[in-house]
Order: C-alpha cells, then structure tokens, then sequence
C-alpha cells in the first residue's frame, strides 16, 4: 500500500522588516475520480475509437498564406494514447495488474462518434484476459495548427497547437452501463525560432510526431480519472525573528513537524497580539496538513482565517489567502475519506 507523505521545497518572500512568508510546494495524496470496487485488481485498456481520416490533415499557414495540402495519418495515435495510459497507471502501482489489449474492437469509419462495448464485449473481453474491469477509449480526436512567420529581426518562428478531445469509460463485467465516463479536453503545443527554415524543420517536431505526442499527452493526463494520484501543491508559513520563530522554521525546513508544532503552538499560546497569533495558527495548519492530519490542519487555518478576517483592512489580502487554503483543506477533508475507500486506511 502506497503511504502518504509530503515533499517541501522553500522559497522566501519578503513581507514586513521582521516577518516573512515561506513558500513550499507538498505533493499530497489524491483519491482517483472514479471509485473502482475493492475486488478489482486488474485492469484492461482497450482501444474503442477509429481514428480520424488522413484527409482531415491539420492547418497550415506558412508566412501567412495558408496551405492546403496537409495530410495527417492519425493511425497510431489511438495505441499511443492507450499505451501511454497504460504505463502510468500501472507506474502508480494502485492495482495488481494493467493490461493493454491488442487489437482495436471497432472495425466501422464513424471515427466522430464514440460507441459505447456491447455487454457481450465487455464479458468477452473480461473472460479472455482474467481482467476485473475495462477502460475503455471510445473517441479521440484531433485539431492541429501550424504557423511559420518572420520576425523583424531575421529570425523565423514556427508554432504548432494540438487540440485534442478523448472520451473514455470503464466497465465492469456482468454490467451494461458504463460505470463511469470521462471527457477530457485539452491541448499541447511547441513554439521554436531560427535563422532559416531548413533549420526551423530540424526544431519542430513533424506533424505526425506531434500528434503522436499530443495522444500519448492525453493518456497521461487521464489517469488521475482512474487510480489515485500524487499533485505539487503551493504552500507557505510565517517566519519571525524571535526564538521559538527561528527554531520552528528550522524544523520546518528539516521536515520535522512534531518540533514545529511545538514551537508554534507556544508562540499562539504566549501571543497578545492578533498578528503572531494568527501567523502561528496558520503554520500550525500547515504542520497539521504534512502529517496527514487534515481535520486537525482545517481547525487551524480556520482559526487563523478568523484572526485576520477579524482586523479588517489591516490583514484583508492576509485573510483573503488563508480563506483560499481553508477551502483547499476543506475539500481535501472530503478527498481524503474518498482517498480512504480507494485504498484503505493507512
């Protein structure tokens, strides 16, 4: 089983003469968007789309005149993406087994429509390969743009933007309706500048490389949607010039939260002002949060929330940014219980 942990990084933002604030990036434990049943240990992806035609090409627009002779074979992008979604959920180690299947299961031209399998499909293929569940790709379409323009400088600069649009679902054998449907949009790009256009050639990727790239871009973009996943997120905490500020972010730095909070807590204890009070209670949400402890960690920037939204104009951009961590910890309270079915208590 995967244990959570947070990874720190520090970087220093000046705020007063005697205080400042301390960002870091955690990377925290997420629960997948679709919840699987615990019996499911292995996983097939299958590709269920048709790819679109050659002929749909992509747009061409060399010194601002477009061209119209740009063919595109999509072909291999449907195994790319199915491919490249399979690697990393099996990377993420969150089921015992990810296969991929492969012969793609629609042999129709209808490459704009996404066809749901058939329940005789999805038992068929779940008894051939022992898989407990199916993911399925049910479209994947492209739109690709390239653009070549001189700079005044001498230089030419080449762009090219992949559009893409996936539609997947998961299903499990014995049931006719998907269990989940997942739309995902998005886009990839890659913009390089040279002397010439021979050389600019050389930079770019070639059409059919970019948008292979773009397939297997959006295979990985779609795990999150199917087993739990880790995401970089910004945080920060308050330092001081005083002892127990100075020892505190020694501790926070080294990772050891338990000597932070200690610190912390007595300088919330011992503070006559709203100010170190409010700082202290905000760097103990944090503690809180590295420790997995979330209930504890949303307490406490609530209660720091509270101490600046309480002095008004003074602490208003203050409070506006504890507002916004008390509400990522809030939904991360209710992500958390989600977390806890997918994987189990920890």
């Amino acid at each position: 089983m995967i244990k959570k942990i947070a990874a720190c990084f520090v970087i220093v933002y000046l705020l007063t003469a005697c205080s400042t604030l301390t960002e870091i990036a955690i990377d925290t434990y997420n629960p997948a968007e679709i919840t699987f049943p615990e019996d499911v240990s292995t996983i097939l992806i299958v590709n269920n789309a048709v790819a679109q035609p050659r002929e749909l090409g992509y747009e061409y627009s060399f010194m601002g005149v477009l061209q119209d002779t740009c063919k595109l074979p999509a072909d291999s992008t449907l195994f790319d993406a199915c491919r490249a979604l399979g690697i990393t959920v099996a990377e993420i180690g969150f089921f015992n087994d990810v296969l991929l299947y492969h012969l793609p299961t629609r042999t129709d031209d209808q490459y704009f429509s996404d066809k749901r399998l058939t329940l005789d499909r999805i038992n068929q293929l779940s008894e051939e390969n022992e898989a407990d569940a199916i993911i399925s790709l049910d479209r994947l379409l492209f739109k690709m743009t390239k653009t070549v323009t001189a700079l005044a400088e001498g230089y030419l600069v080449g762009v090219i933007n992949v559009s893409i649009s996936a539609v997947l679902r998961t299903y499990l054998p014995g049931r006719e309706q998907p269990l989940a449907t997942v739309l995902v949009n998005d886009s990839i790009y890659w913009s390089e500048m040279a002397y010439n256009h021979v050389l600019l050639g050389k930079l770019l990727p070639t059409p059919e490389e970019a948008l292979r790239e773009a397939a297997r871009y959006i295979g990985i973009k779609s795990q999150p949607n199917f087993s739990p996943h880790w995401q970089s997120e910004a945080r920060w905490y308050y330092t001081g010039t005083g002892a127990l500020w100075k020892e505190g972010t020694a501790f926070a730095k080294a990772g050891k939260w338990n000597e932070a909070i200690s610190r912390w807590k007595r300088i919330y204890d011992a503070a006559s002002s709203w100010k170190p009070k409010a700082r202290a209670a905000s760097n103990l949400a944090l503690a809180y949060e590295c420790k997995d402890q979330l209930n504890q960690s949303y307490e406490w920037a609530a209660t720091a929330a509270g101490l600046f939204k309480e002095n008004g104009k003074a602490a208003d951009d203050l409070y506006k940014l504890q507002q916004l961590y008390k509400d990522v910890l809030e939904k991360r309270v209710h992500a958390d219980k989600k977390l806890i079915l997918q994987i189990g208590e920890q």
